[in-house]
């Protein structure tokens, strides 16, 4: 018989990238158990411990070449039949697998920890695991696909959303019911009334350096502690922070199972806010006065609630339809023209993709809300009439900065109801063909002529493009993150 130490070294291990030391540690087994022979006969056979030949069956050590041709001649048995590529068994090819996907992320990333495959373990369990095992691999794989996912959802909300008319009054009915519960006199919410709202709800208001970067505000609801940045930049509304944070909780949002579902609360959380800040009972009869006045403004809501120009946006969107007969859109477009947020129920014909979705198209550059990015006046909002294939639109619009570029945002009415608004008589016009025409989407001919051939440019990829939707039920925020600043920070 061989030493294993005066040979191993120089014939070296079996490395070769082809050969799984998962299936030759089976196949090992697999001919032992055939011919009856047990591990320690095995190991006595070839001077090694029973552990040690344990670890090789078990694909956990890399066996030496030496080694294996003295197994080999212990078994009867050739060293190509145990480095062959036939199939093994069932038994042995279902433990192999599992094997592996303990090994594999899914079982780390669920924190499972590897264990042994005994001998007794019924053939059914093993089936079941993989099964398991396979589906878990599948929802990933599926989720990583989300870009069309994440469309078809949208495109879902916004169908429901443009059915209502942007109006949920369920979500009212709750705003209202927590105003009465804090004593709110009506009006413009302040930050000691949203203050009052947390105390209402169980929460004391927490303001840390150390806040998670990717989140927002984190809940202990353990200790009734509501954590939010102390950073707030001076752009910032320190009452919207509290109640998107709070309304969750009023809402009993749930860990949210799948896209749709994050997506769905995201939009109930944004709505609720609003309808907190700027409420129904006090905003409905100021617009309905301004209509009369024919004197409809965004600004003067951003204005006379204390909230950003998009806040007052979504707002408006909420309340046109159901209390003013207005039907409206809204288009929010960051300044690569990128459309990020889209509602509509004026049949405004906004460019979509197969599947019907309207963000992540580009909005055509005769739009009011591209056309506003080159004017200079920053101060005064920019009204604009555009003709389209399907009628006339008058559209107000601001720029608003954020720490991912500039955006701008925009409400639009149809021609016959510009007379309600103030901006009416602007004298900006457009012409948007994209819904019947090529429009913008191609260079005007000569241009094109004269450059094509001659250019290449070096495109900057949006972040989003190649990258899926992070995982997880809260997609991009650092869970670990979390739970750790949960813990350093948790009373004692």
């Amino acid at each position: 018989m061989e030493s294993a130490h005066t040979v191993d070294d120089e014939a070296g291990s079996v490395d070769d990238e082809d050969v799984d030391t998962l299936t030759i540690g089976r196949r090992i087994r697999q001919v032992r158990t055939a011919q009856g022979m047990t591990l320690e006969a095995l190991a006595g056979a070839v001077d090694r411990a029973p552990s040690q030949l344990s670890m090789i069956e078990n694909g956990r050590r890399e066996p030496k070449l030496t080694l294996l041709r003295a197994i080999a001649r212990a078994l009867g048995t050739s060293l190509d039949a145990l480095l062959e590529s036939e199939p093994l068994d069932e038994r042995a090819a279902m433990e192999i697998a599992l094997e592996r996907a303990m090994r594999g992320q899914t079982f780390q990333a669920l924190g499972i920890a590897p264990f042994r495959i005994a001998k007794t373990m019924p053939d059914d369990a093993l089936r079941t695991m993989l099964a398991l095992q396979g589906e878990i691999e599948r929802l990933r794989d599926e989720r990583a696909a989300t870009p069309e996912e994440a469309r078809r959802a949208n495109v879902s909300l916004r169908r429901l959303m443009r059915m209502q008319n942007n109006y949920f009054p369920e979500l009212e009915q709750r705003a209202r019911d927590i105003l009465t519960a804090v004593d709110h006199p009506g009006g413009p919410l302040t930050q000691r009334t949203a203050s009052d709202i947390a105390a209402h709800l169980g929460f004391t208001l927490h303001y840390v350096p150390d806040l998670p970067q990717t989140t927002r505000s984190v809940a202990d609801i353990r200790n009734g502690r509501l954590y939010l940045s102390s950073r707030l930049s001076s752009k910032g509304d320190p009452r919207t922070a509290v109640l998107q944070a709070l309304s969750s909780r009023i809402l009993d949002h749930t860990e949210p199972t799948g896209y749709a579902e994050f997506l769905r609360q995201r939009v109930e959380t944004n709505y609720l806010t609003g309808a907190l800040l700027m409420p129904e009972a006090h905003i409905v009869p100021a617009l309905q006065a301004a209509k009369r006045d024919r004197s409809l403004s965004i600004e003067d809501l951003r204005d006379t609630y204390s909230v950003s120009y998009e806040t007052a946006a979504h707002r408006f969107t909420n309340l046109a339809t159901v209390h003013l007969d207005i039907p409206v859109h809204f288009l929010k477009v960051h300044e690569s023209g990128t459309i990020t947020k889209a509602y509509e129920n004026d049949d405004v014909n906004f460019p979509a993709d197969r599947l019907g979705a309207i963000e992540g198209q580009m909005c055509c550059r005769k739009w009011t809300s591209r056309v506003v990015f080159d004017v200079d006046d920053h101060f005064n909002p920019y009204y604009q009439y555009t003709d389209t294939g399907n009628g006339t639109y008058w559209c107000t619009a601001r720029v608003e900065f954020s720490s991912e570029g500039a955006h701008s945002v925009s409400v639009g009415v149809r021609f016959d109801d510009t007379k309600w608004f103030l901006g009416r008589d602007t004298a900006n016009r457009g012409v948007s063909k994209h819904s019947v025409e090529v429009c913008c989407r191609r260079a005007p001919e000569d241009l094109e002529a004269a450059w094509r051939a001659h250019s290449w440019p070096n495109v900057r990829t949006p972040r989003t493009l190649l990258a899926t939707l992070p995982t997880g039920s809260f997609p991009g925020v650092d869970t670990t993150d979390v739970y750790e600043f949960l813990e350093a920070h948790a009373p004692r």
